[in-house]
C-alpha cells in the first residue's frame, strides 16, 4: 500500500485516474479522504476537496455497511477537463444503491441524499459482461470548472 505521507504521483494532464484498494470497513473513510485531498492537490483542484471528501466518506460508509466485501477500490479520475469523478468499486453487484428518504429520527440512511445534494451527478456502473457482473462502481462527479 502506498503511504499517504509521501507525495501522490498523479498526472495533472490528460485524463488521469488514481486508484487504490482498501479494506471495506468504516475506518477506511479517513484514508480515502486523505487520498482524495492529496490527488486533488496534485491536480490543482483543492477547491473541490471538501465536497469530494464528503462524497468519498459516504461511498465508503455505504460499501462497508451494505456489502459483505472484504475490500474496495477507491478511484479518483478526471474523465475530461471539466469533471472529477470519485468512485468506490465493490465486488457485490447485486446490492445496488437506492436513493431513499430517511425519517427525521433515523440515525443513518442519508448518505446518498448527501451525495445527491453535493455532487453534480452520481450513479453506478456494473462491471463484467453479460448476466454475471463481478462488481459495481458507485460514483459521483463534480464539475471542475476547467476547460483545459
Amino acid at each position: 500500500m502506498t503511504s499517504l505521507r509521501t507525495p501522490v504521483e498523479a498526472l495533472s494532464v490528460g485524463h488521469p485516474t488514481y486508484s487504490q484498494i482498501f479494506p471495506c470497513e468504516p475506518s477506511t473513510a479517513e484514508l480515502g479522504r486523505e487520498l482524495v485531498r492529496d490527488v486533488l492537490e496534485v491536480w490543482h483542484l483543492d477547491g473541490l476537496a471538501d465536497r469530494a471528501a464528503l462524497i468519498v466518506t459516504e461511498l465508503i460508509a455505504n460499501a462497508s455497511r451494505h456489502t459483505p466485501c472484504s475490500e474496495i477500490r477507491l478511484t479518483v479520475a478526471r474523465p475530461d477537463a471539466t469533471r472529477l469523478r470519485v468512485g468506490v468499486v465493490d465486488w457485490e453487484p447485486a446490492r445496488l444503491p437506492i436513493l431513499s428518504q430517511a425519517a427525521d429520527d433515523d440515525e443513518s440512511g442519508r448518505g446518498l441524499l448527501l451525495i445527491d445534494v453535493v455532487a453534480d451527478r452520481w450513479g453506478y456502473d456494473l462491471h463484467g459482461s453479460g448476466r454475471r457482473p463481478w462488481g459495481k462502481e458507485v460514483w459521483a462527479e463534480l464539475r471542475t470548472g476547467g476547460d483545459e
